[in-house]
């Protein structure tokens, strides 16, 4: 809120949180992410791992649009170009 940002935040379900082998997984996710400097790879923020509310986070750059998983739910059907473009 300082930075007057407008984020998107990626929580491990926390029935994963307590598992050591899904936390490594998570944060080598958010490592490999903030490694690369890209357009079309969103900006890694912060990651951080609340000790007392078991939970993991990664607060990254928001990218306004439809979810992929949103597009694959619905009935529409996608060109090759449109295909070859995601």
């Amino acid at each position: 809120t300082r930075l007057a940002r407008t984020v998107a935040i990626k929580v491990l379900d926390p029935q994963h949180g307590k598992n050591e082998l899904s936390q490594g997984r998570f944060c080598r996710e958010a490592r490999a992410a903030a490694a690369v400097t890209h357009e079309n790879v969103v900006t890694i923020h912060h990651v951080e791992y609340d000790e007392a509310k078991g939970v993991s986070y990664i607060v990254m750059q928001y990218v306004r649009g439809r979810s992929l998983q949103d597009m694959l739910d619905s009935d529409e059907k996608f060109s090759i170009l449109e295909v070859v473009r995601i």
